[in-house]
């Protein structure tokens, strides 16, 4: 009777202890299937700079296990996983019927510390040392509440589906196209829903200028989202462009910014929030940068597969614009609850 011949083993099956060996004594359960960036299948190659520490073609049990696990993708899951419970923190806080819609209200919900904000001044007040106070009061109607909250749920779509590619885009060639469009897709769609709370309230009393606004870019993140569902446009060659795309998409901000100083150009609280959302702005930009670049990775490559790669400080950088994008419009928000007639 003869032997059966092994079965050659596919790249996809590659094991870290077909290098090192089994000598190390260590449970390689997990550590044992991850592989070196040659031996990826091309649609796993995306940055040749990080060497080491790819899953590849994983079960859905053990791909969903990973993110408590150690590799390359490790960080890149929980930074905007992490970014995700703020923001459903935030809304949990926001629905509230007790929350107050501004900086104060929604800053003391979420983290016990009263603060009371007026034109000239911030005051931190102990929550066990001081009842409530409620700074900024609303004249007339309540204001509105789902601009804001189109905007929360945007950021935690983007993140989560940011996080969830990330987790799940090793299992298998069509998980890795479909996860990747998603991605882009979440990122449409949290810059769309960015325009909308502070568009909303800054020109509450132009509502022909809102509506131009708000149709605009709903109108160029739809056009985005068709144009990254190309598979194409999905690899590694269109890096540029998917970075490109967005910062156009988000400069379109220049636009109704300009807009607003010019309406309100004698109101010196315009300009604190116009240094907010500058410095979103420019945390979105710095990002984007390492994310092209792929620095540092690029100046010492296999030296930051785990932790520091381009990839994750872009996510950093993608979580504090968002938030200061937060105060943007909470500011924005408590100049139209202290002015006393339409507009700021």
């Amino acid at each position: 009777m003869k032997r059966r011949r092994p079965a050659k083993k596919s790249p996809a099956m590659v094991t870290v202890t077909d290098w090192k060996g089994l000598d190390s004594g260590e449970d390689t359960r997990l550590v044992r299937r991850l592989m070196k960036f040659e031996d990826l299948p091309e649609y796993l190659k995306d940055n040749e700079f990080i060497h080491n520490h790819y899953r590849c073609q994983w079960s859905l049990k053990d791909t969903f296990l990973s993110a408590f696990s150690w590799h390359n993708e490790t960080l890149n899951i929980w930074t905007h996983l992490f970014g995700f419970v703020i923001f459903l923190w935030m809304t949990v806080v926001s629905c509230l019927e007790t929350t107050e819609l501004s900086l104060a209200g929604v800053f003391n919900g979420m983290s016990g510390v009263r603060i009371c904000l007026s034109s000239n001044q911030t005051l931190l007040h102990d929550s066990n040392v001081t009842q409530h106070i409620s700074c900024l009061t609303s004249q007339g109607e309540a204001i509105p509440k789902w601009p804001w909250l189109v905007y929360l749920v945007g950021a935690m779509g983007c993140l989560i589906c940011s996080s969830v590619s990330h987790l799940l885009a090793c299992h298998s060639k069509r998980f890795n196209l479909f996860f990747w469009r998603l991605d882009y897709a979440g990122i449409s769609l949290m810059i769309v829903a960015s325009f909308f709370a502070p568009i909303y309230y800054a020109f509450s009393c132009h509502p022909n200028f809102r509506l131009l606004y708000l149709s605009s870019i709903s109108i160029l993140g739809l056009l985005a989202i068709i144009t990254l569902l190309s598979p194409a446009l999905s690899t590694p060659r269109f890096r540029p462009f998917r970075a490109n795309l967005f910062l156009a998409m988000g400069s379109s901000a220049v636009i109704p910014a300009t807009h607003v100083l010019c309406l309100y150009w004698d109101h010196p609280n315009v300009f604190v929030a116009l240094g907010y959302e500058i410095a979103t702005a420019l945390s979105y930009f710095v990002g984007a940068t390492f994310y092209v670049s792929r620095v540092p990775e690029r100046w010492k490559p296999g030296a930051f597969d785990m932790a520091g790669h381009s990839h994750q400080i872009f996510h950093v950088f993608v979580v504090f614009g968002a938030l200061a994008h937060c105060v943007t419009t909470l500011l924005i928000i408590d100049f139209s609850l202290a002015s006393p007639s339409c507009g700021f």
